[in-house]
């Protein structure tokens, strides 16, 4: 279940667009403009936005700019202006889909899928590359993790697949449940305790001292607070 994000400052294009893809099966939060939807990504792990670009304040344009540069989610744009330099200064943005309002439910399903698998395809690309940390060196094809002087950590295969959903989604927070699929499976019957575990142990092979690398959230889960770059 991906978890969608719509901003945009129409409350009932907001509950349209809510009520129509949380009916086929995704998480679906909302936000009327940049401030509240920062408010949510701090705090929720958002696969997709559905992103309006004209808005008071902070229009779409920029913040599909600004999450760019961040790495962050998949946008989707959703605008009145549907001309041909609209809709490239959008996707030359960091937007993968423009789509020009009003546009169907059925429409928007489409791309949503759409823009979803191709973040999976991305995804498992990223699998097979290398990234640095803090000075540390993941290889995810070959499951290695070397430390700064590059020597390499063992880690148990469970201490790897949580580390490695931490290198894939950096400065999200990532609730227990969410580690445990990525380390167990999605029917892994493992409780949160488990998870917690696994954490205290990288910390400890990670040499991080208290939150430094791997940041408690209270209630909520954990987040990777190093900046993560392809090697």
């Amino acid at each position: 279940m991906a978890d969608i994000l719509i901003v945009d400052d129409d409350p009932q294009i907001r509950t349209l667009l809510a009520n129509s893809l949380g009916n086929h099966g995704y998480a679906i939060h909302t936000a009327s403009g940049g401030r509240e939807m920062d408010r949510i990504l701090a705090h929720v792990a958002i696969d997709l936005i559905l992103l309006d670009v004209m808005m008071p304040g902070e229009d779409g344009l920029s913040i599909c700019r600004r999450l760019a540069a961040n790495g962050g989610p998949a946008v989707i744009m959703l605008s009145a202006l549907g001309d041909e330099q609209d809709r490239i200064l959008g996707l030359e943005l960091g937007a993968g889909h423009y789509l020009r309002k009003p546009c169907s439910p059925r429409e928007i399903l489409a791309h949503v899928r759409a823009a979803l698998r191709q973040r999976q395809m991305q995804a498992e690309t990223g699998r097979q590359k290398r990234f640095l940390f803090a000075g540390w060196r993941i290889d995810l094809a070959s499951h290695e993790l070397l430390d700064p002087a590059g020597v390499i950590v063992d880690l148990t295969d469970g201490e790897f697949a949580v580390l490695r959903a931490f290198v894939e989604r950096p400065r999200r927070v990532l609730t227990r449940e969410a580690l445990l699929e990525a380390s167990r499976g999605p029917d892994s019957d493992s409780f949160d305790r488990a998870i917690d575990v696994q954490v205290s142990r990288l910390r400890r092979k990670l040499k991080a001292q208290n939150d430094e690398i791997i940041r408690t959230i209270r209630n909520e889960g954990y987040v990777f607070t190093p900046q993560v770059r392809a090697a």
